[in-house]
Formats: structure tokens, C-alpha cells, sequence
């Protein structure tokens, strides 16, 4: 492995660290839906939708609970897709 190639390594745990802290939320059911889907289905986004991702985790408890429960859709096509990608990947 070459040093570029162990700093991108590097960097990408170091993201994915950040992001599994910023899925732990106050709510036991958003917490297994969202570290659920950061283990096994984040690493399938494309960068925008990794970034959306990010963007996602911005909301407050209430209003993702009922995004990713299908109560509710963001008004933001680009957060409206990334949980409709979401809810897919779990439902599979």
C-alpha cells in the first residue's frame, strides 16, 4: 500500500468514525436505522449522496424518525432521495 493510498484509508475512517458518532441520536429506533444503514448500505452512495447523507443528519429527531418511517418526505429533493435510498436498502 502506498502512503497516499494509507492516508486516503485513513481519512475515510476517520470520516466514517465521525459519521457513526453523528448516527448515535437520542432515540433507539433512529440509532438502529442509521448506523444500520452507515454498515451496509453508506458505502454504496455516490459522493453527492454521501454528502446528502451528511446533510441528513442535520435534522432534528422528530422530523428524521418520520422521514425514515415514511410519515413524512423532506422537502429537499436531494434529502427526500437519500431517504428514500435509505428506507429501500433496509427494507431489502
Amino acid at each position: 500500500m502506498s502512503t497516499a493510498d494509507g492516508e486516503n484509508e485513513a481519512a475515510a475512517n476517520a470520516r466514517r468514525s465521525r459519521l457513526r458518532w453523528r448516527c448515535r441520536r437520542g432515540m433507539l429506533e433512529l440509532d438502529l436505522l442509521l448506523l444500520g444503514f452507515l454498515e451496509s448500505g453508506f458505502h454504496l452512495l455516490p459522493d453527492q449522496g454521501q454528502r446528502d447523507f451528511e446533510a441528513l443528519l442535520e435534522a432534528p429527531d422528530p422530523e428524521l424518525l418520520d422521514w425514515l418511517m415514511g410519515r413524512s418526505i423532506p422537502e429537499k429533493k436531494e434529502l427526500a432521495d437519500v431517504v428514500e435510498r435509505i428506507r429501500a436498502h433496509l427494507a431489502a
